[in-house]
């Protein structure tokens, strides 16, 4: 009952503020005291029903095959803290990244109340949570129709809005990989994911997402929530300082399920290499190292909401092995990156041809190590091995790149001080990149 009662004023809170923001942005965006210039910068929050965002928070426990997210939308979908004194410490949902851009949205220097003046439109819809009764629910029969709804409203709630540019101005985040969003409209109910991204009606619009496809346009990937949100720039400081020191007594590092199935692939190829890592190695070729490899055994989703279980590993590590699982890319990428771990790569499309906005191509190798994985699966080729021959000189070099990179790919908290928004972080550097990319279509002639 308690709990329920915590849910049901989490969500008053929550409508209160999109009903804010909605109807008086400009005067949420006055909380930003930092002076902007918003030239060819607005935008306008879409109006939507509850019913396309926060109604989707109060089925939060509702579907047995999935897990329950109920306790992680505390602070606008941060999570509660790991411990009462932590400032910057989450117990994080990566699924609820839509809640938390949301929020942020509410803070946009740049918001205006009239469709009009803006240079993009943001909708507030929940795309992965919506996602979870077709996935998981009952609903899983109808799973082509995800969007269709949504559409229907923009068409006939001034559809001007809409039809000015043809969707070419708005944009939403999907907190789930592009791949549970693009099973084909006509295809088998039975087969996993909606065809939400499968919708040509949704074509033009911009999809800030946590992995995208290599082919269409529209999606865009962004980094995934980790669990660190600090709310001002000394604790990111503190924290910059806390990672450059770390000493780092392990080569290598793995956090992650998997691997354990008979069939060849990297995970078990990963664990077979740690597992049979000796002292030889160390006391031969380890140099200052005292393990050279650490395993994280994260099966069943145990770290997911637990940063403790492997951010001290890391932070002791001074290379975190990537590889894909299920789809390319991981999470655990940017808690690496957190910690000052330096990625190791299996596939380009795990990051290298992902997250351009926020980690560059031509910077991969300066913070990153890449290792085709059919080498370590079917050549025998061992990654310490690899790993090792790296001159010490250029390993530092790449460390200090790694940190250089955090503030890009964190999302830091709401409500954060006027010294920490002074740094871009994953949200601004996502808003901006939508912001150029709409107006370069539109300037082009495209939503024509």
């Amino acid at each position: 009952m308690a709990c329920k009662w915590i849910y049901t004023v989490l969500s008053i809170i929550t409508t209160f503020l999109c009903f804010v923001s909605t109807n008086f942005p400009h005067q949420i965006a006055a909380v930003e005291s930092d002076p902007t210039d918003c030239t060819n910068r607005w935008i306008h929050i879409r109006r939507l029903p509850t019913y396309f965002n926060l109604d989707l928070l109060s089925n939060c426990s509702e579907y047995p095959l999935y897990d329950n997210f109920c306790p992680f939308l505390a602070n606008h979908g941060l999570g509660r803290k790991t411990h009462n004194r932590s400032r910057s410490w989450y117990r994080t949902d990566p699924l609820l990244l839509e809640l938390t851009f949301h929020r942020r949205m509410l803070e946009y220097p740049c918001l205006t109340a009239d469709p009009v003046d803006a240079n993009a439109i943001y909708l507030p819809y929940y795309a992965a949570i919506d996602a979870v009764r077709y996935l998981y629910g009952p609903e899983y029969n109808n799973s082509a129709e995800q969007g269709l709804e949504l559409y229907d409203f923009l068409k006939h709630d001034n559809p001007w809005i809409w039809k000015r540019h043809g969707g070419h101005d708005h944009f939403l985040m999907m907190a789930r990989p592009a791949w549970d969003f693009s099973q084909e409209v006509d295809a088998d109910p039975r087969l996993w994911g909606t065809s939400f991204l499968k919708l040509p009606a949704f074509y033009n619009v911009t999809a800030l997402i946590v992995e995208a496809r290599t082919w269409p346009w529209q999606e865009q990937a962004v980094p995934f929530l980790t669990s660190f949100h600090p709310p001002n720039l000394a604790l990111l400081e503190s924290w910059i300082r806390r990672v450059s020191n770390s000493r780092r007594s392990s080569l290598m590092l793995f956090a992650g399920g998997g691997g354990v199935a008979a069939n060849p692939n990297i995970r078990r190829s990963i664990r077979d290499e740690c597992e049979n890592s000796s002292n030889v190695d160390l006391v031969n070729r380890g140099g200052y190292y005292t393990k050279m490899c650490d395993i994280v055994d994260c099966s069943n989703g145990i770290c997911e909401h637990d940063p403790i279980r492997y951010m001290r590993p890391m932070l002791q590590s001074t290379f975190c092995l990537q590889p894909p699982g299920d789809t390319p890319t991981r999470r655990s990428t940017f808690d690496a990156i957190v910690a000052g771990c330096i990625p190791v790569f299996f596939e380009l499309v795990s990051a290298k041809t992902q997250y351009t906005w926020h980690l560059p191509e031509e910077l991969y190798e300066e913070f990153s190590v890449f290792i085709q994985k059919e080498d370590v699966v079917f050549k025998g080729l061992r990654i310490m091995d690899v790993l090792r021959r790296i001159p010490k000189a250029r390993v530092r070099k790449m460390r200090e790149k790694v940190i250089e990179l955090m503030p890009r790919i964190i999302y830091r908290r709401h409500e954060s001080s006027l010294g920490l928004r002074s740094r871009m972080d994953a949200f601004d550097i996502a808003v901006e990149g939508t912001l150029q990319r709409i107006g370069s279509r539109i300037s082009g002639g495209l939503d024509q």
